[in-house]
């Protein structure tokens, strides 16, 4: 079924997976309507997703009848079903295959950074508290403010544990994003995008993370000034791609991968593979506490059930290549510490 235009979606500038649906939609020629958070839903007549998260699209379903989804991922897929032109898939499955992962590293990794540096220090925090509730609050007023922003402080920095923030896993957190910065800078300085002279659904997925990470959140904006400006930059550019014009040939090809992305890979291979690795093994295990250790440090956290669908979904892309795509894999990945992820 071909989505009706424009689309119409439910979000706020403070998420990160709003800010990627966004740019990708401008960048595909999609009109859109946004709603924002302080536009409820029940007043629109919109239905609610079983999830609350943001962005949350509406979409006809079987029936006709609208109905909330959520999860950027496959929402993206859903899109490049129903519209033609523009697309952020790469059609080489090799490149297709490494777009996902590196989507699902900006959609699970760096939000782990995005969060943590957001609700760790207390510029940070003082910074959401006051704009956040400002962004979805529509008219409320200043008096009532004051408690709209301890509640979702308070809220929030409850919640750290989810995505593995606390004080022992701090330091593996800062460290990675700091490196991050290093590879991306690094790489921008001879290719556009991650894959090419073209975007991914990967390069929106990095977008919305660091759309917060360098723009907002006064911590970890700062070290990216200092230490990557390009980064920065970059961005700025990816916000709003709907002039670049595309072509065919803008894909990296699968005998060329540059050593700076390998260098991004290997990254993932250091940090995001052990995590995500040991919050499977502690789900299929029902273990209470995930426990590993990233470049000899300890990590601890909660079990983390979706993240756990994550390796499966990568490992099920993997299966389906042929054996000669998956070989080529097999060859661009090889030491970069990705490896285990594939295997079942």
């Amino acid at each position: 079924m071909k989505l009706p235009l424009p689309l119409t979606l439910m979000g706020a500038p403070g998420s990160p997976y709003t800010r990627k649906m966004l740019a990708v939609l401008r960048y595909r020629h999609l009109p859109y309507r946004l709603i924002l958070g302080s536009q409820r839903s029940e007043d629109l007549s919109l239905p609610k997703a079983k999830v609350g998260l943001l962005p949350t699209f509406y979409f006809p379903g079987s029936t006709g009848e609208l109905e909330a989804v959520v999860d950027s991922t496959p929402i993206i897929r859903q899109l490049e079903d129903s519209f033609e032109g523009r697309s952020v898939i790469p059609a080489d499955p090799v490149i297709r295959f490494l777009d996902f992962i590196l989507e699902d590293y900006g959609d699970e990794w760096l939000t782990k950074a995005m969060f943590h540096y957001r609700w760790y220090y207390q510029a940070d925090i003082d910074r959401a508290g006051e704009i956040l509730p400002r962004w979805t609050g529509g008219t409320t007023p200043e008096k009532d403010i004051n408690a709209m922003s301890k509640f979702i402080a308070e809220r929030q920095i409850s919640r750290l544990y989810v995505v593995g923030s606390n004080d022992t896993t701090a330091p593996v957190i800062e460290a990675s994003y700091k490196r991050y910065l290093d590879a991306l800078k690094t790489h921008l300085e001879s290719s556009a995008f991650l894959l090419g002279d073209r975007p991914g659904a990967s390069d929106f997925a990095a977008y919305g993370q660091l759309t917060q990470l360098t723009h907002f959140d006064p911590t970890p904006m700062d070290v990216a000034l200092k230490q990557a400006p390009r980064v920065f930059a970059w961005v700025d550019v990816v916000d709003d791609l709907s002039g670049l014009e595309p072509g065919d040939d803008g894909w990296v090809s699968r005998d060329a991968i540059p050593p700076t992305l390998r260098a991004i890979l290997t990254e993932m291979g250091r940090t995001y593979v052990p995590v995500m690795m040991a919050n499977a093994h502690a789900l299929a295990t029902g273990a209470e506490q995930v426990e590993t250790e990233v470049d000899g440090l300890p990590w601890v956290q909660q079990p983390f059930p979706y993240q756990a669908k994550c390796v499966q979904w990568i490992r099920n892309q993997y299966a389906d290549l042929s054996t000669d795509d998956q070989a080529a894999v097999d060859q661009i990945l090889e030491g970069t510490g990705i490896e285990p992820m594939l295997v079942k």
